[in-house]
């Protein structure tokens, strides 16, 4: 499977997801003016992705090696939380097969607006985030 990366913009999130690192991050702001044409291939990598492994072309991903997902966003506005619930889904069908998912929801320790984001995302999705705080730049 090819690596998918999306640079960032100053409304776009960066997407960097490479399997053979098991690096899967998006990370900025989120808040793209046309949210299909952002997120779409998103999408479809990530259901191609999903389905490579399910048809067993990845055997990595076990108990002592799992799939992590970051999300380090500092701002997502409503259309994009869909799509990223969407992300998730897809990556839910990977957990009754046995492939643990891991999902690290980055967020400022003083912005909780973010941490009730992913915890509704979370929720929503029947999934167990881990919400990391970051520390807030004091200088």
């Amino acid at each position: 499977m090819q690596k998918l990366f999306i640079h960032r913009t100053s409304t776009t999130p960066e997407v960097d997801f490479s399997p053979e690192d098991n690096i899967f991050l998006i990370s900025g702001i989120s808040s793209p003016e046309d949210v299909r044409a952002m997120y779409y291939p998103v999408i479809e990598w990530v259901v191609a992705f999903v389905n490579e492994i399910i048809e067993g072309k990845y055997k990595d991903y076990k108990p002592d090696y799992p799939l992590k997902f970051k999300a380090d966003l500092v701002y997502f506005n409503s259309s994009s939380a869909k799509f990223l619930y969407d992300i998730f889904i897809e990556l839910k069908r990977l957990i009754p097969l046995g492939i643990p998912v891991i999902v690290e929801w980055f967020y400022d320790e003083e912005d909780i607006d973010l941490k009730e984001g992913g915890m509704d995302i979370a929720l929503l999705a029947e999934m167990e985030f881990l919400f990391i705080p970051k520390k807030t730049d004091s200088g």
